[in-house]
């Protein structure tokens, strides 16, 4: 596996496999790589030819910024495992590839629609910080398919409305979310918590697969059984910020007829979980 930093030793690699008529894939990241992304990466290598990951902590979709500083690092651990899970190049550039003229005089790119709520209105800017980035990856990387993970579906939407509105030429893929024995869905963050915590944290998927049974049964009363999931949330330590039910294609409101999905977001300790289910 190779690693790059700079965007034209990339843009050279890249068209060389295009040269030769090979399909490329792409699973962008953050780092700290769980089992959940080296899915995505496994996956990736079985649609296409050559497999490209990055690595790259984006400082514009942080709102928050201790949370930015205390984002862990382990890039020798994440390329091992990126080899390992038939990874053919990672790309790992510096803030000044990503952002040329500085993240403060960067051209933006915001989606102003599923943006908006659920994480959105807890994380100001987080999204067009997500889909600069992406936009920014997408024309380094120039790839025929691009894979992420559906735990973080509202960021998964915002990309493909992204990739739709703008006319980009990559396929958008999303794969189920992977979780742990208990049910946990895996992610970076749940390093943070501690061994108290990680023994509660399962209450989250719990009281979501309790909501998408009694939706799946029938009962459409949304505010109160969202009211009530939030309560069980509390009532297990949770400090939760929303739990609802939308239509599973675009998170616009619940509609008859339409498929749908339960979302969440919640603090335990100083640790925030997402979490998702299809119904």
């Amino acid at each position: 596996m190779r690693i790059l930093e700079a965007a034209a030793e990339l843009s050279a690699v890249v068209a060389g496999w295009r040269a030769a008529g090979e399909r490329v894939a792409f699973v962008p990241t953050m780092g700290n790589l769980h089992a959940g992304h080296l899915s995505l990466v496994e996956y990736a290598r079985g649609i296409a030819d050559r497999v490209v990951a990055s690595i790259y902590v984006n400082p514009t979709q942080f709102n928050d910024p201790d949370d930015f500083a205390r984002y862990p690092k382990t890039m020798d651990e994440d390329s091992r495992r990126l080899k390992a899970a038939g990874c053919d190049l990672l790309f790992a550039p510096d803030e000044a590839t990503v952002y040329p003229f500085g993240k403060r005089n960067a051209v933006l790119v915001d989606e102003p629609v599923i943006s908006q709520g659920l994480c959105g209105a807890f994380r100001p800017g987080h999204f067009r910080g997500v889909t600069t980035v992406v936009c920014r990856l997408f024309n380094l990387v120039r790839p025929d398919v691009a894979v992420f993970g559906q735990k973080d579906l509202q960021q998964l939407r915002v990309i493909e409305r992204m990739v739709a509105d703008l006319h980009m030429p990559v396929q958008v893929e999303g794969l189920p979310t992977v979780r742990e024995a208990d049910g946990l869905a895996m992610s970076s963050r749940n390093g943070r918590l501690t061994p108290e915590d990680r023994q509660n944290a399962a209450v989250l998927y719990r009281v979501l697969a309790k909501l998408r049974d009694q939706v799946a049964a029938g009962r459409h009363d949304y505010a109160a059984i969202q009211d009530e999931a939030m309560n069980a949330l509390e009532a297990g330590g949770f400090r939760p910020e929303y739990v609802e039910v939308r239509c599973w294609d675009d998170l616009s409101s619940p509609k008859a007829g339409r498929s749908l999905v339960v979302l969440a977001a919640a603090w335990l300790g100083d640790t925030r979980l997402i979490d998702n289910l299809p119904i």
